[in-house]
């Protein structure tokens, strides 16, 4: 009984490593391209709140792929740099107008 159940062993070692192996066959897997960003940010129009929500960064064996977290960050922050500037315009344009209408009236 002994011999028949390390021989069943064997066997079944045998066929695992076979398995894995690829059966002595030369077949070597093949490169699959990284995965990349599947929802970039729009090259075309400011960026909104649903493409941040809705974007989703590849991840890789130790995290997310930096090259992909950077060029989004790096988008946003020239977006929110770019909405500031605006933002500042458009107060110091007002402020002016008020001041004018101010001077006016008196």
């Amino acid at each position: 009984m002994f011999w028949f159940l390390l021989l069943a062993m064997v066997v079944v070692v045998a066929a695992v490593t076979l398995a894995v192996v690829g059966g002595g066959k030369s077949a070597v897997l093949q490169d699959v391209a990284p995965e990349q960003l599947t929802d970039p940010l729009p090259a075309n129009r400011p960026v909104g709140r649903a493409d941040i929500e809705a974007m989703r960064l590849p991840v890789v064996a130790r995290g997310y792929r930096m090259t992909d977290v950077d060029d989004a960050l790096g988008r946003l922050g020239a977006e929110l740099a770019e909405r500031d500037a605006r933002i500042a315009e458009l107060e110091s344009a007002l402020a002016g107008a008020q001041a004018t209408a101010v001077g006016g009236r008196g």
